[in-house]
């Protein structure tokens, strides 16, 4: 039963949807940060960081498949985000809300992602993921 109390007020829109954005992150990530900053820059809100040792257990509350997990996992309106999405397709998710996805996932680290940029190094090409109850599918590719 808590479970389920926790797993509603996570995808409850209007429980975050003024509020600050929740980001469980691996304890002390650094590129994190970097993603938070953008994060808090364009939806003009507060980016709240915990530093979480057991992340996996919140990734399997939010329903990640294990096979999508990256550094930080944040909570934007009830929608799941895994790893360095960009911003574009946060706000696309976000606007559109497509039936059966609670999330978007970047697995890994990229390389030109947002907050994984290295001047001078090529970007590395990544999909982004919607996943949900059902499957998963490509959402975007960069």
């Amino acid at each position: 039963m808590r479970k389920l109390v926790l797993a509603l007020a996570l995808f409850s829109t209007p429980a975050l949807a003024a509020g600050d954005i929740l980001m469980h992150r691996d304890p002390g990530c650094g590129c994190c940060e970097q993603w938070a900053a953008r994060v808090r820059q364009t939806f003009g809100r507060n980016v709240r960081i915990v530093d979480d040792a057991n992340r996996t257990a919140f990734q399997r509350q939010v329903g990640l498949p294990a096979n999508l997990v990256s550094c930080h996992t944040a909570i934007v309106d009830g929608i799941a985000f895994e790893g360095h999405v960009p911003i574009a397709d946060m706000r696309r998710v976000l606007a559109s809300r497509p039936k059966g996805v609670r999330g978007l996932a970047v697995a890994g680290m990229p390389i030109g992602t947002p907050g994984m940029e290295v001047p001078g190094v090529r970007a590395q090409r990544y999909n982004v993921i919607a996943f949900g109850a059902a499957r998963t599918s490509v959402y975007a590719q960069h």
